[in-house]
């Protein structure tokens, strides 16, 4: 066993991570510029997502209908009023499952693992669709409560039933459990629609995944969950690092296998449930942003889960303003934009001799 000595450093940096992208000094200054670029594109996609839509607004009478100075009423109220929540409800939908996705891969080894496969997305709209059909629930701030609560009830029982038979569950049974769940509550929540098709003519949107509509009222309440799921993910940082050389050598390590995983799911369960909470279910952000976080700064999770931070709500920005322009005057919601362009980035991925290590 090695020294206690040196467990923390080892702990927080795999060996893996030292071959990674060049030399130790190159690859900080890799991952630092990589941050600082995407901070720059962040808003530079802000920006536009405040100017750009049916109605376009100059940058400099955004910043003025933003700090209160002389801007017409109609532009005021097209920034401020629609299209600020939704911008806002892109940031944190986007950050909470870039950190998710890479979560989800790091716990389970799993490159093309995403927040929705273990149920989560499922659980949520299987929730708000009880809410719509039995509770008489027609607005999206109505669904907030019922989608968290839905996915962390759906998150627990995959959670026991990949548990079942073993003294902890292992991430190829939480995933087979976590499919299998999403493919039961897909089947009920098609039957439930098909009993009163009328009444979910409301939820279509909700389940293509949306920013429209979304206001404060929709936002906030999930606010507090999103931050404790990224609180966790950055403070699992080192342990997620431990557990990618193996259960034994994390465990001598220092690092608490079960205590890790139950971190994470608690993580996925936050992130994944509150993000499906404020837009519905999006598919592809968790899976695409992370590989493009660690192909930046190596395995280091502290890292990709930083540059997925950053990187996923760019991507569902720009998936939004093309779907508020790809039809205009109509609208394409931003979860079917961003599946047309994972899909391809998916079969990228299959398709490859070798994935991003993990």
């Amino acid at each position: 066993m090695a020294p206690t000595t040196s467990a923390p450093a080892s702990r927080g940096r795999p060996p893996a991570a030292e071959g990674a992208a060049g030399s130790p000094g190159g690859r900080r200054t890799r991952r630092r510029v990589a941050a600082v670029l995407a901070v720059l594109l962040l808003a530079a996609v802000v920006i536009a997502s405040l100017a750009i839509g049916s109605r376009p607004v100059p940058p400099s009478d955004v910043w003025a209908a933003l700090t209160g100075g002389e801007v017409s009423g109609p532009d005021r109220a097209a920034v401020v009023d629609l299209r600020l929540p939704r911008t806002v409800a892109g940031l944190v939908v986007g950050a909470a499952l870039g950190v998710a996705g890479a979560v989800i891969q790091a716990l389970t080894r799993n490159p093309l693992a995403e927040p929705g496969v273990l149920g989560v997305n499922s659980g949520a709209g299987f929730a708000v669709a009880i809410s719509v059909a039995f509770l008489g629930v027609t607005e999206p701030s109505g669904y907030v409560w019922f989608a968290l609560v839905g996915a962390f009830l759906t998150t627990c029982a995959v959670f026991v039933v990949g548990s079942l038979g073993v003294r902890s569950p292992r991430p190829e049974q939480l995933l087979l459990a976590g499919v299998a769940f999403s493919a039961v509550l897909a089947g009920m929540i098609s039957a439930i629609r098909l009993s009163d098709p009328e009444r979910f003519t409301a939820l279509q949107a909700w389940e293509a995944g949306s920013l429209r509509d979304r206001g404060w009222d929709v936002i906030v309440p999930a606010l507090p969950f999103l931050a404790l799921g990224v609180l966790v993910a950055l403070l699992l940082g080192g342990s997620l690092n431990a557990l990618a050389l193996g259960e034994d050598r994390a465990a001598s390590l220092g690092a608490s296998v079960a205590w890790t995983r139950g971190g994470a799911i608690l993580v996925i369960t936050l992130l994944a449930g509150g993000a499906t909470a404020i837009a519905g279910p999006i598919a592809f952000v968790g899976l695409m942003i992370p590989h493009a976080a660690r192909w930046l700064t190596g395995p280091d999770q502290r890292w990709i889960m930083t540059l997925s931070f950053l990187l996923a709500p760019i991507l569902l920005l720009v998936s939004d303003i093309i779907g508020r322009v790809i039809m205009w005057p109509g609208e394409v919601p931003v979860g079917i934009v961003t599946a047309f362009l994972g899909g391809p980035a998916l079969i990228w991925l299959v398709r490859r001799r070798m994935v991003s290590a993990l």
